[in-house]
């Protein structure tokens, strides 16, 4: 990364560093996939409900979800590029605390603190990404988010590969990921001050779409309830899907986990693909075919057996993970002099969301069951019908 400052041009695409934090996003998300992963184990430990797991992701997303939109909003007035390596820091004191934690209420703060340590990263690393882009902004933010996409579909492999076996102590090993972390985002941060300098002598941003405010405020608010049905429906899959599988096809919880592994590895795949597409052929396009086209397997998904299951749920992946990307640069160009606020809005409301989503569906699966989560989750794609009010922008 020392021979990377010459590029930083305006038509420069900077791959060493797009890569130094798709990386590690792909580390920070690896270690926050960890405590999904311990869920039954915590369960068994704790003789947790349901709820009380749900409110396990509560605590993680709702914390990060509060503090992303705050960060990336003071951030866009005064950046702290140094603040980056902060943030794997609290996760890997977040680990500890979970390794050791003795009683249940230890566990929500270790939660916390990895939520604190997202709320840190994200605002950051996604306006550094888009600073590196080259203004090929769909792939930046598309491989900054695969990273992320990789490290949750690797986490469940970890757990049942070495905590599960070892447990819970074990998860205190991964603290090297985010000494690991602290040392890549050291050499980002010292790029990123450097492009700050150039960027200063610039012109300002003007957005070029021609919206009024009040039509930018609605097309935020459309965006945003289009980020309500996929998170909450993906939040029952990163939650609950381990459980479902148990509960409905007697799987082991290393079976459940390699499932889950296959659905999220999907998920990054198609993470990755959304961006390029958008750029290619519009961003407003794949908004709508990555939502409501998930909309027949949803559906599906809870009445067949166990090998369809499996293929509905990488399809249901694939398809519905392209539009966050497309969504977050559909935004940051509605509001381009507000890139640090609108990634901390969209990071910490996908967070926010999903965690009340969690547990909300946590109070449903005990009222009811696990199954039935999954049935009335299946009509949540049916919102992406709300893609018809985004406006056709200069960009796609």
């Amino acid at each position: 990364m020392s021979t990377i400052t010459d590029t930083n041009r305006p038509d420069a695409t900077v791959f060493a560093v797009l890569f130094g934090v798709a990386t590690c996003h792909m580390l920070n998300d690896t270690m926050q996939a960890l405590l999904v992963s311990m869920y039954p184990m915590l369960a068994n430990s704790f003789t947790l409900t349901f709820t009380q797991i749900g409110l396990i992701t509560l605590v993680f997303q709702v914390t990060a979800s509060i503090l992303q939109p705050l960060i990336g909003q003071y951030t866009d007035k005064r950046p702290l590029p140094w603040s980056l390596p902060v943030a794997p820091a609290l996760t890997l004191l977040g680990l500890v605390l979970l390794g050791y934690a003795p009683s249940y209420a230890i566990v929500l703060i270790a939660a916390g603190l990895i939520g604190i340590g997202s709320a840190i990263f994200h605002p950051e690393a996604s306006r550094v990404a888009r600073a590196a882009s080259g203004g090929r902004f769909g792939m930046a933010q598309s491989l900054f988010q695969v990273g992320g996409n990789f490290g949750t579909a690797i986490g469940p492999l970890l757990a049942a590969a070495i905590v599960i076996p070892h447990g819970q102590q074990s998860v205190v090993w991964f603290a090297a990921l985010a000494l690991a972390s602290v040392l890549i985002l050291a050499r980002v941060s010292a790029w990123y001050a450097d492009h700050m300098v150039t960027r200063r002598a610039r012109p300002k941003l003007v957005a070029d779409h021609g919206l009024s405010d009040a039509r930018v405020a609605i097309t935020i608010g459309v965006l945003l309830v289009l980020m309500f049905s996929k998170f909450v429906y993906t939040s029952s899959f990163h939650s609950y899907y381990a459980f479902y599988l148990i509960d409905r096809f007697h799987l082991s919880v290393q079976q459940a986990q390699l499932c889950l592994f296959a659905y999220l590895g999907a998920f990054a795949v198609g993470t990755f693909a959304g961006g390029p597409i958008g750029d290619a052929i519009g961003r407003k396009a794949v908004i709508w075919v990555s939502i409501l086209g998930a909309l027949p397997f949803t559906l599906a998904l809870p009445y067949v057996n166990l090998p369809m299951t499996i293929v509905l749920s990488i399809i249901i992946g694939l398809v519905i993970s392209s539009a966050f990307s497309a969504m977050v640069v559909f935004a940051q160009e509605l509001m381009p002099n507000r890139v640090g606020m609108i990634a901390g809005l969209f990071f910490g409301f996908a967070f926010g969301i999903a965690g009340l989503g969690a547990a909300v569906l946590g109070v449903v699966a005990d009222a009811t069951s696990i199954t039935y989560v999954f049935k009335i989750c299946a009509f949540l794609p049916a919102l992406g019908i709300m893609a018809i009010f985004l406006p056709r922008m200069p960009r796609g």
